[in-house]
């Protein structure tokens, strides 16, 4: 992660590169030769100008459009300051900038067990901005770092509330009200949190099968449903179809006709089922033994001759 606050360097280090740029003129004068004797008269100008100009570049700052500078000066909070060009005072001021551009947080994976006791892995990100600088700066020593773990505890303590199938269906409920909670727990710091983000819920393999075999069930009753409330339809059409013909009867035929009809259309299946024509043929010919006389032997008949 890139750091957005720096610290500017400190008098002490400004004065320790005065005195070492003292000793190197010195140190230049005493290797001269004799006969540049008279530049040494000028060595306490050249030191001045030295130290002068050193002074000049570390009192002159520039501060980016997206940058904003806290300023302490002799330990005491000054204010903010930039954007632009900006001056402090040398070993009494001290700057820190802060970036007011829109970072991101990848929080780790965090292991959380749901409200109906389901471990899940789950991954997030979260959007921020600094608002205040000065409280970004002075109210929390490490302003990422604290925004960091609050969002770690924050995503477990929400989302540990929630069941499995509010955590799968209602993502993005839950990213505003982690959103909201963490942008009311971070305003004491200067911090807005534009968005939580839930990357991905990673379930163990055995919830997995369990989700497939309840959404197999499911499918499986919605198609009964489905295939019952269609022969129910079905009944009601054949019903008028028999009305129709006039025969109230005739409707369960044609339902039979029909069903046959279906079952016909798998060529590699053999179906045998009464029909109404045996039925038919069976009673014509038990009329026909009844209408017919029976036959007199022709021994009888010889005899009486």
């Amino acid at each position: 992660m890139m750091e957005s606050l720096r610290r500017e360097p400190s008098g002490a280090i400004i004065g320790w590169v005065m005195v070492l740029v003292i000793l190197f003129l010195i140190a230049l004068a005493s290797l001269m030769p004799l006969r540049f004797t008279p530049l040494l008269e000028y060595l306490p100008w050249m030191s001045a100008f030295a130290i002068a100009l050193i002074l000049v570049l570390a009192s002159v700052k520039v501060v980016r459009e997206y940058e904003r500078v806290v300023l302490f000066r002799v330990g005491r909070l000054v204010g903010v300051k930039g954007p632009g060009l900006i001056l402090k005072i040398p070993m009494a001021d001290r700057l820190m900038k802060v970036d007011l551009r829109i970072k991101s947080i990848d929080v780790p994976i965090q292991r959380i067990i749901t409200r109906d006791n389901v471990t899940v892995d789950v991954d997030a990100v979260v959007y921020y901005r600094v608002l205040d600088a000065i409280k970004a700066i002075v109210n929390v020593e490490d302003y990422m770092l604290a925004t960091n773990l609050l969002s770690q505890t924050t995503l477990r303590d929400v989302l540990g509330q929630s069941d499995l199938d509010e955590l799968l269906s209602r993502r993005e409920e839950l990213s505003k009200r982690l959103t909201s909670i963490l942008d009311v727990l971070t305003d004491p710091w200067g911090i807005k949190v534009a968005n939580v983000t839930i990357k991905s819920v990673s379930l163990p393999e055995a919830m997995l099968r369990a989700l497939a075999k309840q959404a197999e069930a499911e499918r499986e009753r919605r198609a009964r449903i489905i295939i019952a409330q269609a022969e129910e339809q079905a009944s009601k059409i054949m019903a008028e179809a028999a009305k129709a013909y006039g025969d109230p009867s005739a409707a369960i035929r044609l339902r039979e006709f029909q069903t046959l009809t279906e079952i016909a259309r798998e060529k590699n299946m053999i179906v045998i089922a009464p029909s109404a024509f045996s039925e038919i043929a069976a009673a014509l010919g038990v009329a026909k033994q009844v209408a017919s006389p029976p036959a007199k032997p022709k021994e009888e008949g010889e005899a009486k001759r």
